[in-house]
């Protein structure tokens, strides 16, 4: 389900869970895609034998940074803009990996609003993002993202 927002009306919806993402499959091709484009190929991401002999999860896991660069998808896929020029990733104030995501595990994450505050020629919103993994007791990942929205003029 589609959350639809107008970035002039944000401010109202503070402090409230806006939305909730479909699942994801964090598969090992795409871990494995991710070490390429990042050139870590630690063996707890990329191998999967030695990942089910020695890892204490006995598979390989993602990449932190992975599952974090998911959250852009996650509020594509989840929130609907109106009244957008633009968005802009402006950065992390906290980010905590909380629990492994083994290769094959869907992922989701409940987004809040935390704060909108005023910036030139726009608003910058304070997202509060957990990435649970589907049957986890822990969050994976817990981040508070700042995305800066600039309205379509008129």
């Amino acid at each position: 389900m589609t959350t639809t927002l107008d970035v002039h009306t944000l401010r109202d919806r503070v402090g409230q869970e806006i939305a909730v993402g479909n699942w994801f499959e964090v598969s090992q091709d795409r871990i494995t895609q991710f070490a390429e484009a990042t050139g870590d190929h630690q063996w707890i991401h990329v191998d999967r034998a030695r990942a089910a002999a020695e890892s204490p999860f006995k598979t390989t896991i993602a990449h932190g940074f992975l599952t974090l660069s998911l959250l852009s998808t996650f509020i594509r896929e989840a929130v609907e803009f109106t009244g957008l020029r633009m968005a802009i990733n402006y950065g992390l104030n906290r980010v905590r990996f909380v629990s492994p995501v083994p290769s094959g595990s869907r992922i989701r994450a409940l987004i809040t609003l935390q704060a909108v505050d005023a910036v030139s020629d726009g608003v910058q919103a304070t997202w509060l993002a957990t990435i649970e993994r589907e049957g986890g007791e822990k969050p994976a990942a817990v981040a508070e993202w700042l995305v800066r929205y600039y309205p379509a003029e008129g």
